[in-house]
């Protein structure tokens, strides 16, 4: 279990790509990011915020028919939809493993239904639309010590 929560609270679409894009600075080849919430509650806006920085030209979309994109650069991007799997074992098919242990981000929509495959140092962060339409609620949960070392250099702790 992660040892500290972190909370976000972002206004706009807008805003919510400039906090992925302030992570993306912190990333390295190899690092796995665990995304969750409801449909639209803006983890592929994160996503697109998260590619921006990475200098990533081609448009961010949610791969939710082919389960991954691969975005090539420098650092690749490597984009997963999990909404539609049916099992934790469909991921054995796709070879996540040269994904999330390779030499690009891993992003992962719906990554809670994999939580038994992913690594041991990952950052997962949730997703909550508010009451207003654009407000987002994001906590924060680093997993092993180089997310909560990278998490709080990128963000203050909940108080």
């Amino acid at each position: 279990m992660p040892h500290s929560t972190f909370k976000v609270v972002t206004h706009s679409p807008e805003e919510t790509k400039e906090l992925a894009r302030r992570l993306a600075s912190l990333l390295h080849a190899g690092d796995v990011i665990s995304l969750t919430g409801d449909l639209g509650a803006g983890k592929t806006c994160f996503t697109q915020g998260l590619g921006e920085a990475l200098g990533i030209k081609r448009r961010i979309t949610s791969p939710t028919f082919n389960l991954i994109k691969e975005y090539k650069n420098t650092l690749p991007l490597y984009h997963f939809d999990l909404y539609r799997l049916d099992s934790p074992l469909e991921m054995l098919d796709l070879g996540y493993e040269e994904y999330f242990f390779g030499g690009g981000i891993t992003v992962i929509e719906w990554g809670d239904k994999v939580v038994s495959l992913l690594p041991s140092n990952y950052l997962e962060i949730s997703f909550k639309r508010l009451l207003d339409e654009n407000v987002r609620e994001l906590r924060i949960f680093p997993h092993g010590p180089r997310w909560e070392k990278a998490t709080e250099e990128w963000i203050k702790p909940e108080e």
